[in-house]
């Protein structure tokens, strides 16, 4: 469940799995009938040794990552073409003279805030000066209280995070949910790790703390930096793993407000869930029950005058991007250059394009349906949809492992699979969000607001089936456990994913396997966890649940031996939903291939054989460049693996791609048939 928006823009996603972020733009297909682009390669690579590297490999020597980017894939080159897209239609709202209150000029005026820096220069830091005073102001735990109820309305970063979400053991309802929180590093190991580049972002992370507490005109900046840096510290080390937040059934813990209030006695919980609006609520499910104990030992102890100088600085991290240059900077500087290694910041248009973007993205989302997603291409994503279902379907009755029992609830959950293509058929009402000229902060605010309440309102009413938790120009995909449902944003459906023009092979290697990606996700290590209504709850029985868990704990193994940079490897019992849905999905989308081709063999392409198109058609897409210290954050926080394993690491547990290019004992790639990994 998304949290709308905040000043960090920081986003909870509950239940809900991402084919991933992820190179050359997209070629001239209409002149290519295989969709494979043989400019790519690197013919020095043998595809046996490491078929990454054969498909991509000139592509990754050739290519430079732009200076504004932390990495650089077939993700980016069409999340920039989006971003392009969306300027125009932006500009041309900004540029028009919009009635008062319509979407129009609540585009406009946003961007246009966003744009004026001469203004933006000359106000200063006085677009905080209440907001600041607020804090000042706090003279005990139960003014302090409210306050950490206001920031969390206003969509800054606290140490306790609520949102509204469907409830996962009764998905006809939504339910209040808290969440372990409150961290300025990207997860709680980069407090730990002793690795000498953990230990310089800390420091500079302490500095940067210190630099905007100093141009706020806040007292001994660098003596409160460091208390900072340790409040975090502490909360850090209450922190569950990344890979134990993804356990769907640790943590779904509902407790009613007396167990709250017995479990938390230092958090005045009635008194703050009647200032964010949530006074009605009888319970709340907490995501990782040992934080709450731990946040109430440490909110209890530390004084509220620290609490005050935590909370400035939350203040200030959140406005940044939206003060003078020389925040603008600093926040850059750390955020951008110390944790991902990006060398400049972006160009204000494009981060005008993104604010916007992710305020009132279907207010623009409109016109970019209207404009670059033709009707055609949801016919024929509706028709592969059907197909990869089928294709499923073939695989899960041909499981010897599976019992009839499991199969058949299975085969229930998949039946009632919903599926949504290009854009919402009930766009978003943006009617209760103001936008006023010139007003940068106060429109970042009141559209924190807005989320904040558009979630609120929701507790004690019905599922609203017609939600999108992504924009039509978003790049990416997504499985809803909750809603049993899968995704498919009208921005990805183009080459190199989708390609109308292309041969069959290409695009199944490609879409159909990210189609096949979120199919997969329903019957992942945990979104198999959930039935076909959304609901949370055991129907498998106990022999297919622990062979289930046997043949994935192999996929495990193989990617904690992967070993991207440094002595980090990838995290395979945190990236093993990807994975499964990687390989699920190249499965699933095979069989739908070759039932296509409905008997006739496949024609020979670019002296390619189909199912070496379609093997290229995935490798293709997950072509990605990254540097360093993304990689480097990247590994302690995504659930997806680094591109180069997503193709690699996938193939090789296939059949086919033995067949297809003759892998051998000996070669690179090779893997005896009793390692490969056998769910699908």
């Amino acid at each position: 469940m998304r949290r709308t928006t905040s000043l960090m823009f920081m986003a909870v996603l509950l239940g809900v799995a991402l084919i991933g972020g992820c190179a050359s733009a997209p070629g001239d297909y209409s002149a290519a009938e295989s969709g494979v682009e043989l400019g790519n390669f690197d013919t020095n690579i043998r595809p046996q040794d490491d078929f990454f590297s054969y498909v991509n490999g000139a592509w990754l020597t050739t290519t430079e990552i732009p200076a504004d980017r932390s990495n650089y894939g077939s993700f980016t080159v069409l999340a920039e073409l989006s971003q392009r897209r969306l300027r125009t239609i932006i500009e041309e709202s900004a540029a028009m003279g919009q009635a008062p209150g319509s979407e129009g000029q609540k585009v406009g005026d946003f961007y246009r805030s966003f744009l004026d820096t001469v203004a933006i220069e000359a106000r200063g830091l006085a677009p905080l000066r209440d907001a600041l005073a607020a804090i000042a102001e706090v003279g005990n735990r139960n003014e302090l209280l409210q306050l950490l109820a206001d920031h969390d309305i206003n969509g800054l970063q606290n140490p306790l995070g609520f949102f509204v979400g469907q409830d996962a053991k009764d998905a006809e309802n939504y339910a209040l949910y808290v969440n372990q929180g409150g961290l300025g590093l990207p997860d709680r190991d980069y407090y730990f790790k002793e690795e000498e580049r953990f230990q310089e972002i800390r420091q500079a992370y302490q500095e940067y703390i210190a630099t905007l507490l100093a141009l706020a005109g806040q007292d001994q900046p660098k003596t409160n930096a460091k208390m900072i840096l340790a409040l975090e510290k502490n909360l850090a080390g209450h922190h569950w793993s990344r890979a134990e937040n993804r356990n769907r059934d640790k943590t779904y813990n509902k407790r009613t407000l007396a167990e709250l209030a017995a479990a938390t006695p230092a958090f005045g919980w009635p008194a703050y869930l009647e200032a964010i609006g949530a006074g009605a609520v009888t319970s709340v499910i907490v995501r990782q029950p040992s934080y709450l104990d731990g946040f109430n030992a440490i909110y209890g102890e530390v004084p509220v005058a620290d609490w005050k100088v935590y909370l400035t600085f939350k203040l200030l991290h959140g406005a940044a991007p939206y003060l003078s240059s020389d925040f603008v900077a600093a926040r850059f500087d750390f955020s951008g250059r110390t944790l991902q290694g990006t060398a400049e910041n972006s160009p204000r248009w494009k981060r005008g394009v993104n604010l916007v973007g992710n305020i009132l993205g279907e207010a623009v989302g409109k016109i970019y349906v209207e404009r670059y997603f033709p009707a055609e291409a949801k016919t024929r994503m509706v028709q592969l949809v059907e197909n990869l279902k089928d294709g499923f379907l073939d695989k899960l009755e041909g499981l010897d492992w599976m019992g009839a029992e499991t199969k058949t609830e299975a085969r229930a959950k998949l039946h009632k699979f919903n599926t949504k293509i290009g854009y919402p058929d009930v766009w978003r009402d943006y009617s209760a969000l103001t936008i006023e000229s010139g007003d940068l902060i106060g429109n970042v605010v009141r559209a924190n607001q807005f989320g904040h309440w558009r979630q609120i309102n929701r507790l004690g009413g019905p599922i609203d089936r017609d939600e999108w938790r992504m924009s039509p120009q978003t790049v990416n995909a997504y499985y809803s456990s909750t809603m049993n449902e899968i995704v498919f944003p009208a921005a990805i459906l183009q080459p190199p994913f989708f390609n109308l023009a292309a041969d069959d092979a290409v695009n199944y290697g490609a879409i159909g396997a990210v189609i096949g990606h979120e199919i997969s996700h329903g019957f992942d290590d945990q979104g198999r966890k959930s039935d076909g209504n959304g609901n949370l709850r055991e129907w498998w029985t106990p022999q297919d649940e622990a062979e289930f868990e046997r043949r994935s704990d192999v996929m495990v193994e193989q990617y904690n031996r992967y070993n991207p940079i440094d002595s980090l490897y990838v995290n395979g019992r945190l990236t093993l939903g990807e994975n499964i849905g990687d390989l699920g999905g190249m499965l699933i989308a095979h069989s739908a291939y070759r039932s296509s081709l409905k008997g006739m063999p496949a024609p020979v392409l670019d002296g390619l054989t189909g199912d070496q198109r379609f093997l290229i058609g995935w490798a293709q897409i997950w072509r990605r460049l990254y540097r360093d210290d993304e990689l480097r954050r990247r590994l302690v926080i995504d659930s997806h693996s680094p591109s180069r394993y997503r193709v690699n690491g996938i193939v090789s547990n296939m059949d086919i791609f033995y067949k297809a290019f003759d892998v051998q004992p000996g070669d690179g790639m090779y893997l005896p048939k009793d390692e490969r990994v056998r769910i699908w």
